[in-house]
């Protein structure tokens, strides 16, 4: 079996604002982690949640999709070698687990995530 797709971001300026307006459009119940709004499975076993983020850089909006993989090291090396490349090498998010974004060959960008054990 592929790496499963297990988490998806919407980039933007303003989070607040942002996750207000998915909240209203598709009833999407937010719980903050910090200042960010996090989104929680909403239902059935294909669910998959996601989060709203502001970098406070370029790019400011943007969607992504996460793919859990066992070794992020390891598929950032492989992606590179398909001619993809790294954007953020492997960064660890207290608590939780580690994640990188990569470029495939057409510029498209996607994150890697790595649970905590």
């Amino acid at each position: 079996m592929g790496a499963p797709i297990v988490h998806f971001e919407i980039g933007c300026k303003d989070r607040k604002k942002t996750a207000e307006f998915y909240g209203k459009l598709f009833d999407w119940k937010f719980e903050s982690y910090g200042d960010m709004p996090m989104l929680e499975p909403q239902g059935g076993a294909n669910s998959i949640g996601g989060h709203i983020n502001s970098l406070g850089h370029e790019p400011h909006q943007y969607v992504t999709i996460y793919a859990e993989v066992d070794d992020i090291t390891k598929y950032l090396d492989k992606a590179g070698k398909l001619g993809g490349r790294t954007i953020v090498p492997a960064t660890e998010v207290p608590q939780m687990g580690q994640f990188a974004w990569l470029a495939d060959p057409e510029g498209n960008v996607i994150g890697l995530w790595k649970p905590m054990q």
